[in-house]
């Protein structure tokens, strides 16, 4: 607990039982309140691991997709009363040790969004293992999203973030897509909400037993980015209205 604000923390997983433990134990559990781990349907020994580490785990009968599995993270935290929710990878890949740091941004009340941002130094992500098309494709987005959403972000893409109670109330999320994109579409809708979005520096790890999209749903996924951007300024210029754009209450 931050400033008397319940934090819980999400693990959307799949597949995750080498990294899973890991990841569990680098959270740093004076500070989250509750840990919720959503299986989508892992085909390996996930599920059993979370329940021999007491985990709360909501299982899903198949697999729906990485934006579906945050769906019911989010839909969980809130019905757990979360002030601030913040959603790590179980997959190792980030620093679960930076979540004090990360949900007291928001729990602060300086942004609604922190994301951690695995590209510092460009020598940092590569030597972490990122793959140079990722990012170089990285690199472009951001730069591209950041122009056009007005935003100083120094990525787009990161799979650790922390997000207030209220982004989670006033974004639409639950019509987003179950697939990657999912995470693009969420903060160009919290532009569109005009909600503060900040970021921290987090290492970056890529090894084996990282999860991570291949050549081919990484570019349907930068396509799918920069469609949804697409629509996002055909609504703010007044060119086609669309109602995912606009908050689902007021503050």
């Amino acid at each position: 607990m931050i400033n008397n604000k319940k934090i819980i923390a999400v693990l959307p997983a799949y597949n995750a039982e080498k990294t899973l433990e890991k990841t569990f134990h680098d959270i740093p559990k004076n500070i989250v309140d509750e840990i919720i781990v959503v299986d989508d349907a892992s085909r390996d020994q996930t599920v059993e691991i979370a329940n021999s580490l007491k985990i709360k785990t909501i299982v899903h009968e198949k697999n729906r997709g990485y934006g579906a599995n945050q769906k019911t993270c989010y839909k969980e935290a809130l019905k757990s009363n979360a002030d601030v929710v913040v959603m790590i990878h179980p997959d190792y890949q980030y620093d679960a040790r930076l979540t004090p740091y990360i949900a007291g941004i928001v729990a602060d009340g300086i942004c609604d969004i922190v994301l951690g941002n695995r590209i510092r130094t460009r020598w940092e992500a590569i030597s972490g293992g990122m793959p140079l098309y990722k990012y170089i494709a990285n690199r472009i987005l951001t730069i591209f999203e950041n122009f056009l959403l007005g935003q100083n972000l120094g990525e787009f893409h990161s799979g650790f973030r922390a997000y207030s109670r209220n982004a989670l109330e006033r974004i639409k999320w639950e019509k987003n897509s179950d697939d990657f994109v999912f995470d693009q579409q969420f903060l160009i809708e919290a532009v569109a909400c005009h909600l503060k979005i900040g970021d921290i520096p987090v290492p970056a790890k890529y090894f084996a037993e990282a999860s991570s999209i291949n050549f081919f749903r990484s570019c349907k996924y930068g396509l799918s980015a920069l469609f949804f951007l697409f629509r996002f300024l055909l609504h703010r210029y007044g060119l086609v209205r669309q109602d995912i754009f606009t908050p689902s209450r007021q503050k």
